[in-house]
């Protein structure tokens, strides 16, 4: 008698690959979540003022964003398990060596430089080089999945970090984040694998036999990063995607990571009840995220960039008459539907530089990554100098939400490159 079976079909290796990436980047993102929760608590001990402590913000983020082009090269160069397990230890170091801080120039040093070049080689493009290598098809899902990491992760870990700076102190919320930090780093050594070649497989959703055009192994990472901005440079669609990322930035990690918990306590509100409404947007931002890489793959990118920007400015406009003492319906409503766009607006972006400019897409949008946090480093200084100049944020609130309508209109009028 035969026996016949059935083979059983496994899982391809590009969602375990997928999957490490994924606990990689939410385990990077503890230590982004702690500028909003220390703020005050660095205030308090050290007297620093609100603009001082900004100040170290922003060069965090916007190292954070122009380290992402060089990250996304020396991915191509050197393979992303030692770029992210590189990125991880500095992580570790810079928010472990706070502890130690006795003056604001090593909180420069440490939060803002240490830091923002780990998190820098961590962020968006690390998604967007798993995404490029491992699938062809689920593209735009899987981009949005993983950008939910660091978004989410980062909102998730505040309302813990809260609680830990409130009671063993804030010192202990910096040793936890670096001990996160260092936990993920083996699991990236030994799981990660940078191309499906290395395992003997393809792409998910890749054509057996087709042949993948690689940038050559020995060019000079900050050459080729160079290079390709060169390039991009040259067409519209790069500064239309450019500027509408700027104004992201600005909106979201600049302003509201940033502020939003000591515009709250300015009206009343505890930190860890602040802490934990950004927490409900790291919550709502994983729905609304996943749903925007769905879209991406099924609806013109542009189009969804324009409505995201366009719903995030008109909801930035009615924010300062939210806050209250303690959190009415009306502002869980803001935080349900901005937890929605919060980080949205990453796969059609992403899709558009794919799409745009080819084999490249990924170090383009290491640029346009980095133009994200450059304007969220402007937003972080500009509305700290609000408050200690005017003594509210209102007025921050209020630009941002007009800048993201003027993104709206930029992302709109994007259209296809002529490369040179």
């Amino acid at each position: 008698m035969t026996l016949s079976t059935t083979p059983t079909r496994r899982l391809h290796r590009a969602w375990y690959v997928a999957a490490v990436a994924f606990v990689a980047i939410l385990g990077s993102a503890g230590f982004r979540a702690t500028p909003g929760v220390l703020i005050t608590p660095l205030q308090e001990e050290f007297g620093w003022t609100a603009g001082t402590i900004s100040l170290a913000v922003s060069i965090n983020l916007v190292l954070y964003g122009l380290t992402a082009p060089f990250a996304a090269a020396l991915m191509d160069r050197f393979g992303m398990r030692r770029v992210v397990a590189v990125a991880l230890l500095l992580i570790a170091a810079g928010s472990g060596l706070t502890v130690l801080m006795t003056a604001s120039w090593q909180l420069l040093l440490f939060w803002g430089v240490l830091v923002g070049l780990g998190t820098g080689s961590m962020a968006l493009v690390f998604a967007a080089t798993v995404v490029d290598r491992w699938f062809v098809r689920h593209r735009g899902l899987v981009t949005g999945v993983l950008t939910a990491a660091g978004a989410t992760g980062q909102l998730v870990f505040l309302p813990v970090l809260a609680q830990l700076a409130q009671g063993p102190g804030w010192r202990f919320a910096s040793l936890t984040v670096a001990a996160a930090a260092l936990a993920v780093v083996p699991f990236v050594w030994w799981l990660l694998r940078d191309r499906p070649e290395d395992v003997g497989t393809t792409a998910l959703g890749a054509d057996p036999d087709a042949v993948r055009a690689e940038p050559p192994a020995k060019v000079n990472a900050a050459v080729r990063a160079v290079s390709v901005l060169v390039s991009a440079a040259r067409t519209r669609p790069f500064w239309l995607l450019a500027g509408g990322f700027a104004i992201c930035g600005a909106s979201t990690n600049g302003l509201v990571g940033t502020h939003f918990i000591p515009a709250a306590h300015d009206h009343g509100m505890t930190e860890p009840v602040a802490a934990g409404l950004l927490a409900v947007i790291g919550i709502f931002d994983i729905a609304g995220t996943v749903a925007s890489g769905w879209l991406s793959d099924r609806i013109d990118p542009k189009v969804l960039l324009g409505v995201y920007y366009g719903l995030r400015g008109l909801s930035l406009m009615v924010l300062p008459g939210l806050f209250a003492a303690t959190a009415e319906p009306s502002m869980l409503i803001f935080i349900i539907f901005y937890g929605l766009d919060w980080v949205a607006t990453v796969p059609p972006t992403v899709a558009l530089c794919r799409r745009i400019y080819g084999a490249d897409g990924a170090v383009v949008f290491g640029w346009v990554f980095g133009s994200h946090q450059v304007g969220a480093a402007f937003a972080a200084v500009g509305a700290g100098l609000t408050r200690d100049h005017l003594g509210a944020y209102d007025l921050a609130w209020y630009v941002s939400g007009a800048l993201c309508l003027l993104a709206a209109g930029m992302s709109l009028a994007i259209g296809h490159a002529r490369r040179r």
